[in-house]
């Protein structure tokens, strides 16, 4: 008997549907449901324990974004031909989703939860990343799990200066804005995207326009709670609280605390020290046999010194740091730091620093994507690395997490919109940026040290590119705000709001928003975008007067590259049987040679470290490619010799008949003793065969005709 499967219809304006189905699949995890656009599916699924671990005071969640490859109808690549570890691509939409859920659990659930979303089925007109964030609200929302949703998740873009929702992967292609937004019914939780230099009235327009999109989706996820009969989520328990000494904490030492970030020491350190000193005299103060629990006391005490370092915010408008709200930490920044590197910049704010490399390479050195939806190559990639050091701690180096997958895409996002056109650009391109210290948003540093090193290497960007991370501290009930420009480390764990927004002085080209706060008016956020122009600009400013546009040339030790095109049926000549011709010329020159037919034209891309060994690279490829012209002269090697005559290689691959009565004016009556094998001469085509278009080729032609003797 078939189950009996509960679904709902939200209905795009443009007529496309999106069915939302439960009661089918995965019924033993808390919530399932079936996602369907198109033939399009995603699977999601939500467990959670009763209990909280002993201990926990945060929300222990992992969310696992997963593309099948069977979805698309491929075999994975590599050795075992399976689905591994997330591809980064999985990896930042499993973070959007997260950004987007994790603030709608209540604050004291803590239980461990994991969110799985599966592409089961793909359609190549449909990107599924924008249904996952719906896919797992929906699973909550069918789910006994407290949590304070529904949400979705949608893209916006504008097409023609129109504004679309969810549009195909074609119709994005014309996009000069593209954003992923997450809300509830009442305010928007997560934005990431990019856009061609737009202004910040663009962006808040998408904004609004992708909200009242998100309402539709959470109007249709509440009527399916009610479906499924999951009005009433689980009880639990999972703090214990004291509220005796929450008070006698804050009546003992707000005073303290509020009087520590009034001194608005510019030092993370020093103001981590007489804060961690006023906790321990407390400590010291109630003796050895106290009765309180430690984790409470630490618990309380961050509340306290949080409630104290947001009252000095908003009631002095000043920073912990001693600057004004809209002040931008001091900067200083050089280029060529790195000898050789083929790019290289430091840039340094405040207390946060960012060393970054650019290294052009071949198209050889192209990063390859395998995916079971995405597949193809890059020609552009930023990796972002986050060592312990750059805060002090102590930790191994084990590889890239989330988080530096996440910071490095945002980066990448912000600086690939001002590189120059494909066609203008022959090599492939990485920057690096590793962080060697941080104390507030060492990936808008990135950014910055990103477009110094792009054109210290010589790259011809549009337009440097700069960031700066937006907070915001907020009163819900006096409706009192401050918002903060370039904030700290500090003040984004304290704040309402991280905002970062890169762009050029034209316009907007990234942006990465989290809210923890519910209710952001557009007017506020139209406020902060427009104080984040302000502070990219002062940065701007402060870059130009290290590097404001690309070196004119190369560092010497930079490959060269030298571009040409050749008719479609000389591919094969360059290449040579097994690609003996070409890997010769790499081997002879030093030059790396690469040939590819597109749009039926062969194209040849050289590079070389040495203008010698690119002069001869080309030259080389040029005699492979010329045509031989009748009455041409030619310098030949000597291939084959036969009783009627010799084969010659007058150009490279191109070998000709040199008759043997074509050798001398004289007769001669066999070939001993005529040529060698190996042997140089000069000779001239004459003719080419019409149907078989072999060449034909004279010595005799070039020597002086003997006189002609009287009888």
């Amino acid at each position: 008997m078939l189950p009996n499967t509960i679904s709902k219809t939200i209905t795009l304006e443009d007529g496309r549907e999106i069915i939302i189905e439960t009661g089918a699949l995965a019924k033993q995890a808390d919530g399932a449901v079936v996602i369907k656009m198109g033939k399009a599916i995603l699977l999601a699924t939500v467990v959670t324990k009763k209990e909280a671990g002993e201990g926990v005071d945060f929300l222990p969640m992992s969310v696992d974004y997963q593309e099948k490859f069977a979805s698309s109808g491929k075999i994975p690549g590599g050795f075992l031909k399976r689905e591994g570890r997330l591809s980064d691509y999985e990896i930042l939409i499993s973070r959007m989703v997260d950004r987007a859920i994790r603030p709608i659990f209540p604050d004291d659930y803590h239980a461990d939860t994991n969110i799985s979303i599966t592409l089961m089925s793909y359609d190549e007109d449909v990107l599924p990343d924008c249904l996952a964030g719906l896919a797992a609200s929906a699973a909550l929302a069918v789910s006994d799990i407290p949590f304070n949703g529904p949400i979705s998740e949608v893209r916006v873009a504008k097409i023609d200066g129109n504004l679309f929702i969810n549009p195909t992967p074609k119709e994005l292609e014309k996009a000069s804005l593209e954003l992923i937004v997450a809300g509830s019914e009442e305010f928007i939780l997560m934005v990431e995207g990019e856009g061609d230099e737009v202004s910040e009235d663009e962006m808040v327009d998408a904004l609004q326009f992708a909200h009242e999109e998100i309402k539709k989706h959470c109007k249709v996820q509440k009527e399916l709670t009610k479906l499924v009969g999951k009005e009433e989520k689980r009880a639990y328990s999972h703090e214990v609280n004291d509220e005796a000494l929450h008070a006698k904490i804050k009546e003992e030492l707000y005073d303290s605390l509020y009087d520590v970030v009034s001194r608005q020491i510019p030092n993370k350190s020093e103001r981590s020290e007489l804060v961690k000193a006023i906790k321990e005299k407390f400590v010291e103060s109630l003796g050895e046999d106290h009765e309180y629990d430690e984790s409470l006391i630490g618990r309380y005490f961050g509340k306290v010194h949080k409630e104290a370092a947001r009252n000095f915010t908003l009631n002095e408008k000043k920073r912990l740091d001693g600057r004004e709200p809209d002040e931008i930490r001091p900067i200083w920044s050089v280029v060529d730091y790195l000898p050789s590197a083929h790019g290289s910049a430091v840039f340094t704010r405040g207390e946060t620093q960012s060393i970054t490399t650019c290294t052009l390479g071949t198209k050889l050195d192209e990063q390859m994507v395998d995916g079971a939806v995405l597949s193809g190559y890059n020609k552009f990639f930023l990796h972002y690395n986050f060592p312990g050091f750059s805060t002090g701690e102590v930790k191994p180096n084990r590889g890239p997490g989330r988080r530096e997958v996440g910071h490095g895409n945002l980066a990448m996002r912000a600086l690939k919109k001002v590189l120059p056109a494909p066609e203008d650009n022959p090599y492939t391109i990485r920057v690096v940026s590793d962080i060697l210290e941080s104390n507030g948003s060492s990936s808008m540093a990135t950014v910055c040290a990103g477009s110094l090193a792009l054109m210290d290497a010589g790259i011809a960007i549009k337009s440097p590119v700069t960031g700066i991370a937006m907070g915001m501290i907020s009163d819900a009930e006096t409706g009192n705000y401050t918002i903060l420009s370039d904030i700290l480390g500090d003040e984004d764990h304290l704040g309402d709001m991280d905002f970062k927004v890169t762009g050029t002085a034209k316009g907007i080209t990234a942006c990465q928003m989290d809210l923890k706060v519910e209710g952001l008016d557009y007017e506020v956020l139209k406020e902060a975008l427009y104080q984040a122009r302000k502070g990219r600009l002062h940065i701007l400013d402060e870059i130009n007067k290290t590097l404001s546009s690309a070196r004119p040339e190369f560092k010497p030790h930079t490959p060269r590259s030298y571009n040409m095109q050749i008719p479609k049926e000389l591919i094969g000549a360059v290449i040579g049987p097994g690609g003996k011709v070409i890997q010769e010329i790499q081997k002879d020159t030093g030059a790396t040679v690469i040939i590819e037919e597109v749009d039926n034209i062969g194209k040849i891309n050289i590079f070389s470290n040495n203008q010698e060994s690119m002069d001869a690279a080309i030259g080389r490829i040029k005699a492979i490619v010329a045509q031989p012209e009748i009455g041409e002269t030619y310098t030949g090697k000597v291939k084959n010799i036969m009783p009627f005559g010799a084969f010659i290689e007058f150009m490279p691959g191109k070998d000709g008949l040199l008759h043997i009565s074509e050798i001398k004016w004289e007769r001669l009556e066999s070939m001993d003793g005529v040529l060698e094998s190996g042997e140089e001469i000069a000779v001239k085509l004459i003719d080419v065969d019409k149907k078989t278009g072999k060449y034909k080729l004279s010595r005799k032609a070039l020597l002086p005709k003997p006189e002609r003797k009287d009888k």
